[in-house]
């Protein structure tokens, strides 16, 4: 077998894993979607504006345009959801201090309770799943998880070189 043979064969082994471990992690998704908080299902937003809550939360206070940029939507459409998120005091508008044309969102008080509430909940559901484990088990998941957080560094950092 020559380099491009070896290489060629080596390519469809990785795409061949690539698609295993994506159909287990679809299986493994539908499995823990029962444990969605149920705080998350009573929530009464529209996707988008979750959407926009996790961003906000995650990030802490972000751009409106990079909020639509992000959810792939038109600034005005965005504006909308921003404005009907802070008459339900769940985001915060607030103006760049160097730069007043600039606005910030961010959540309020009752957002960031909302959302450590959410947070919380999930992170108690996923100890109790993972309480059933061994210790070696657990080291096993623990590996993976680090393995997905440095495949996740290395994909955000050649994205935001690229852009």
């Amino acid at each position: 077998m020559d380099k491009v043979d070896k290489r060629v064969a080596a390519d469809e082994a990785h795409n061949e894993s690539l698609e295993r471990t994506l159909r287990f992690a679809e299986k493994v998704t539908r499995e823990l979607l029962p444990l969605t908080p149920k705080q998350t299902l009573m929530l009464d937003v529209t996707t988008a504006q979750l959407k926009v809550m996790f961003i906000v939360f995650l990030r802490g206070p972000t751009r409106i345009g990079v909020l639509a940029r992000e959810l792939g939507v038109s600034l005005p459409t965005m504006t909308v959801t921003v404005d009907r998120l802070v008459k339900r005091d769940i985001l915060v508008r607030e103006s760049d201090p160097d730069d007043g044309r600039v606005v910030f969102c961010r959540l309020s008080e009752n957002g960031r309770h909302i959302l450590d509430q959410l947070w919380k909940s999930a992170r108690d559901r996923t100890k109790q799943m993972l309480s059933v484990l061994s210790v070696e088990e657990l080291n096993v998941v623990e590996r993976s998880l680090e393995i997905l957080l440095k495949a996740g560094q290395i994909t955000r950092a050649s994205q935001t070189s690229a852009e």
